[in-house]
């Protein structure tokens, strides 16, 4: 599908210089003399080069849409992750740093996640929001510190370093954001 270069907008995924490439950032240009455009910010899906290229109104862009389909993580052999399609229950293997060093320690056994294709090719992987991990190792709770603000380190069960409030004591579960780490809440 055409669209005209004042339509991009960060996450479009577009066909650019024969290759595929998502729109991180787009900053609409209107300079005193001359006509507007839009400078965007585009990353290589392929092999994350980033580039910055400017684009007018009348110029024509291929946008791809992306095939997006659930997969079931199964288990980890190192360097290769393998998932299930959860409609046709075929099986596929991923690299880890296609996935993330970071972001697949955040994978667990049965969790759904979202794999994106273009031409049965798989581009990108989505994880759910939020996980519910275990804290491995933090200091030990003080009684009467119930400061909102104030955070200490801990290490997760995934082996991931957050910060937790000072309540929150080894063995407990609590829910952490897949795109930082962050401490979210106490699981239930």
């Amino acid at each position: 599908m055409k669209i005209n270069g004042n339509e991009i907008r960060p996450g479009n995924v577009l066909m650019h210089q024969d290759t595929l490439w998502v729109a991180v950032k787009t900053d609409h240009v209107k300079p005193g003399k001359g006509g507007a455009f839009a400078q965007v910010e585009l990353k290589n899906l392929l092999d994350g080069r980033k580039l910055n290229e400017r684009f007018r109104a009348a110029d024509k862009v291929e946008r791809v849409r992306l095939e997006q389909k659930d997969h079931t993580f199964l288990f980890d052999t190192g360097d290769m992750l393998t998932f299930m399609d959860s409609e046709s229950y075929e099986q596929i293997e991923l690299q880890k740093d296609f996935v993330g060093e970071d972001r697949a320690a955040y994978l667990q056994e049965g969790m759904t996640v979202v794999v994106e294709f273009h031409e049965d090719r798989p581009i990108g992987i989505s994880l759910p929001q939020h996980v519910t991990l275990e804290v491995a190792e933090t200091e030990p709770v003080v009684k009467g510190q119930t400061a909102a603000n104030s955070y200490k380190p801990a290490i997760l069960s995934n082996g991931v370093r957050s910060s937790v409030p000072p309540f929150v004591g080894i063995g407990e579960k609590i829910i952490v954001a897949t795109e930082d780490g962050s401490y979210v809440r106490r699981a239930d």
